[in-house]
């Protein structure tokens, strides 16, 4: 007999875990949905008509409290709060801003900021940015508290004095990250309002990678990818755990990220070199090709030993070392987020075989590729 369980979440997260929740049905996973806006006393007298098996949520003030008083078996699917009795499920938000930090650095920015919004997951976010930047960084905060009552797509507030003021004071180029993609689409707004150049003077990263928000934003938005297919997958198969009799994890489950796609809101192109713009917009429209510097400094008419004198100055790495850190991000990238066989991955990453993706992989992240993918994917 299929066991009904209730979704109650908003129609953003839904629509993130739906492809991964869908095999669950063939398992007898009957799904009921509720939104998560709906009054709490309506959706407690929803749920105890309903009188579901089980209960997938997401993390909402005060909310989620009240429905874990059904005590039904639950699964939150974006906190790392441990409750009693409940499964955990959440992103790895240290690592989200740490990610954000390694690109605005890798990239050769020397001042950097974050735009918060006050939630647990905001400031390990901002915690996890400071701590891969280091003691020695300078990171100017900021806390937006406009979009508190406001749904998630729903970002229409004008900016206010503080943040204009805030904006203004920032050292400029900067790199800003943005716990979240609406946050990172309204300081955009804002900087346009401003006469702020983006990416030139403020470059901005948010976080979610939500095609709705980052693809529709003008300049389309950078963002830190979410691995949501890996969380929807945790997801039901915590909840099938749950309904089978087995005890919830005493420790929440935090999934790695995918890493950062680029768009027009931070890119390398923002440094003010014209030659390392050029180098740059060559070696990342490139990455899949048979690069050689030498090749590229003969392609650009580039003196090869001036460019990898401003590559120290300016990026404290090598051209070939950059051209390495482009591809394994992208291979970051692919290895979360598809099917791939590694050496698929390896051939359109610009890498001649999969053992020499594996030696460079493992020398810029500490790990071979199939143990980065099997971490990402739990």
């Amino acid at each position: 007999m299929a066991k009904q369980v209730a979704i109650v979440m908003t129609e953003v997260f839904l629509r993130r875990l739906t492809p991964s929740l869908i095999p669950f049905v063939r398992r007898q996973h009957d799904f009921r949905i509720l939104s998560i806006h709906r009054p709490i006393d309506e959706l407690s007298a929803m749920l105890s008509k309903l009188k579901p098996s089980g209960l997938i949520t997401e993390w909402l003030p005060d909310v989620t409290e009240a429905l874990l008083e059904l005590k039904l078996p639950t699964v939150i699917a974006d906190t790392d709060m441990q409750y009693p009795g409940v499964a955990s499920i959440d992103v790895d938000d240290w690592q989200v801003g740490a990610e954000a930090a390694r690109v605005f650095a890798q990239a050769g920015y020397r001042s950097f900021a974050c735009l918060g919004n006050s939630t647990p997951y905001s400031r390990q976010r901002i915690e996890g940015f400071k701590r891969e930047l280091g003691d020695t960084a300078q990171i100017a905060t900021h806390e937006e508290c406009a979009f508190n009552e406001v749904r998630y797509s729903e970002d229409f507030e004008q900016p206010r004095q503080a943040l204009r003021a805030w904006l203004e004071s920032l050292p400029k180029p900067v790199g800003v990250f943005a716990v979240h993609d609406p946050l990172g689409r309204f300081l955009c707004g804002a900087c346009r309002q401003m006469g702020i150049r983006v990416p030139e003077e403020v470059a901005v990263i948010g976080a979610n990678n939500d095609e709705l928000v980052c693809g529709l934003s003008y300049p389309m938005l950078s963002s830190v990818s979410i691995p949501w297919d890996t969380i929807g997958e945790a997801v039901g198969d915590a909840l099938h755990s749950l309904l089978a009799g087995e005890t919830p994890p005493a420790e929440p489950l935090r999934v790695p990220t995918g890493g950062v796609v680029l768009r027009h809101s931070a890119n390398h192109l923002a440094v003010e070199d014209p030659i390392l713009r050029r180098v740059m917009s060559y070696l990342s429209e490139r990455i899949q090709d048979p690069i050689t510097i030498d090749l590229l400094c003969g392609e650009l008419n580039i003196a090869r030993r001036g460019l990898e004198r401003k590559f120290r100055e300016f990026y404290q790495c090598t051209p070939w070392e950059m051209l390495c850190q482009l591809r394994v991000a992208r291979a970051k990238q692919l290895l979360s987020q598809t099917n791939h066989p590694i050496s698929l991955v390896s051939e359109l990453c610009g890498f001649n075989d999969p053992e020499r993706m594996a030696v460079v992989f493992k020398r810029v992240e500490g790990m071979a590729p199939s143990a980065f993918r099997q971490g990402v994917r739990g």
